[in-house]
């Protein structure tokens, strides 16, 4: 069914496609689904200073954009990785990206972040960490559609990160989305938006190793279906970072910068703060 779903979205033009997913944001607001209530923890939380009305309408705008993420999707995924770079309007910061020099990619859950992989491997190798699936069907889908052409998916467990070092060995990129829960043995707990939460230690432990240089990279959604602002930006996560701690909390500073950019395009409806934080149901 979710199958047939995506495939349709994937026929549909992009704009008309963002209007679908808009409708579909819509309906979850305006139900008690489990989205709204997740992202009315999360958005309470990291902005206290809001007022409850400005912090109602950010819950609304985070549903319709997490809705057009999900309509996007199966345009992303069953398009060819050239077709999805058509979709890019600008690419702000492109430089950073022409060198030797081994680079990880920071990509959070922000904006269109399927499409950002797929754009830099049409001229550029590259390996990206994913999470698997609890359903193995989907799982098996999703990866049938993200590990094509120059672009390698790693599971994250211990094979998965021998995968990456081996990909930058071969002078090839790295990505990592790390604002998921990492469970117990991957993380640590340090500050996001004043809240102490579980964050993955890899991607800095990676950075010391093998002394490379951290490029955080997104795609924002531009209105009206007009495509997608793909940008790039170095950050220093281990300049002044005495440990382990410092620098993982200097990667979640970097992504609450982002995030503060544009608070409306961010997944507030993960439970990103489980680790310290119980969930209303």
């Amino acid at each position: 069914m979710i199958r047939i779903f995506l495939f349709c979205c994937s026929i549909l033009p992009l704009r008309a496609n963002h209007f679908l997913g808009s409708l579909i944001g819509k309906f979850i607001y305006h139900f008690n689904s489990d989205a709204k209530r997740v992202s009315i923890q999360n958005i309470a939380l990291c902005f206290p200073e809001l007022s409850q009305q400005e912090r109602d309408a950010l819950v609304k705008q985070s549903l319709i954009e997490t809705g057009k993420g999900l309509t996007e999707s199966g345009l992303v995924w069953n398009e060819s990785f050239n077709d999805n770079a058509k979709y890019i309007r600008r690419f702000i910061g492109k430089e950073h990206l022409d060198s030797t020099e081994k680079t990880i990619l920071l990509t959070p859950h922000i904006g269109c972040w399927e499409i950002t992989g797929r754009v830099i491997a049409c001229d550029r190798a590259l390996t990206f960490l994913y999470k698997p699936l609890n359903k193995s069907g989907q799982d098996a889908y999703l990866f049938e559609r993200r590990n094509q052409g120059n672009l390698t998916m790693a599971s994250a467990d211990r094979s998965g990160v021998l995968k990456l070092q081996r990909a930058m060995a071969k002078g090839h990129l790295i990505g990592i989305l790390p604002d998921q829960d990492p469970g117990k043995e991957g993380g640590l707990m340090a500050p996001f938006f004043n809240q102490s939460v579980n964050t993955m230690t890899l991607l800095a432990k990676l950075t010391k190793k093998n002394n490379a240089k951290v490029i955080i990279l997104w795609a924002k959604r531009l209105d009206k279906g007009r495509g997608f602002d793909l940008i790039a930006e170095p950050i220093d996560i281990l300049s002044g970072a005495k440990n382990i701690f410092e620098q993982v909390s200097k990667m979640n500073s970097a992504i609450e910068a982002l995030v503060r950019q544009c608070p409306e395009q961010y997944l507030w409806s993960y439970r990103r703060f489980k680790s310290s934080h119980s969930y209303d149901e």
